[in-house]
């Protein structure tokens, strides 16, 4: 891997991601909200920022996400379901890496290996849903799971050597987790970022289009 581009490179995971590809002399474009205006749910922005990078990349990371949104955490019951919550976690979970993908995959090199990750989540996945619960973060994650399974298959046609992954970084210590569960039962995200970073580069074209979590072990649909 040569030339990296990480979208919401300024949040835990994200900043980690960037350190860790560096570590390894990978040249990271790094874009985020925060610190480039970069917002995920607004596709003329994706449009006008992505549409400013010459390119190619051998890896987009989409590293943005949120479990709560604004005064909204998860949902522990069907009566607290809330459509202005459940679209928010749409627009940032699926839509935004999928607006990333629509216009970033002409920064992907026809020829050659190159990688499209996006980050989910385990709680994602309906196969492996026993606790219930969680309802519109969930069905996000399920979403972009099913947006990046198709776009696997129609990019496979135009890059041979593209892999398109979904993976889950397991339980990471950054604000994002900070109030549902403990420090010391997360993972610290320098941690996650390399063990992320192993399983891309061990990925193969026959990996496209499927979910794997930070050991490299896929996941149930």
């Amino acid at each position: 891997m040569n030339n990296a581009l990480i979208i919401g490179g300024s949040g835990g995971i994200g900043a980690a991601l960037v350190a860790e590809l560096e570590s390894r002399g990978v040249a990271v474009t790094s874009l985020s909200r925060s610190g480039d205006g970069l917002d995920v749910t607004d596709e003329a922005r994706v449009a006008e920022v992505l549409g400013g990078l010459e390119g190619p990349f051998d890896m987009i990371f989409v590293a943005s996400g949120a479990l709560q949104i604004g005064d909204f955490g998860p949902e522990k019951a069907l009566k607290q379901l809330d459509p202005e919550a459940m679209m928010a976690q749409f627009a940032v979970n699926a839509i935004g890496p999928a607006m990333v993908l629509k216009h970033g995959l002409r920064l992907l090199p026809r020829e050659g290996r190159a990688v499209f990750a996006a980050l989910s989540a385990r709680v994602g996945s309906i196969g492996d849903n026993r606790l219930g619960g969680w309802y519109s973060y969930r069905a996000a994650k399920a979403a972009v799971n099913q947006l990046i399974h198709s776009a696997a298959i129609e990019v496979a046609r135009t890059h041979k050597e593209a892999i398109c992954v979904a993976l889950h970084p397991g339980t990471v210590a950054t604000p994002f987790t900070a109030q549902f569960v403990k420090p010391e039962k997360a993972t610290p995200p320098a941690d996650t970022a390399r063990q992320l970073i192993d399983v891309v580069e061990g990925l193969t074209p026959d990996d496209t289009g499927l979910f794997f979590d930070y050991a490299a072990k896929p996941i149930p649909w």
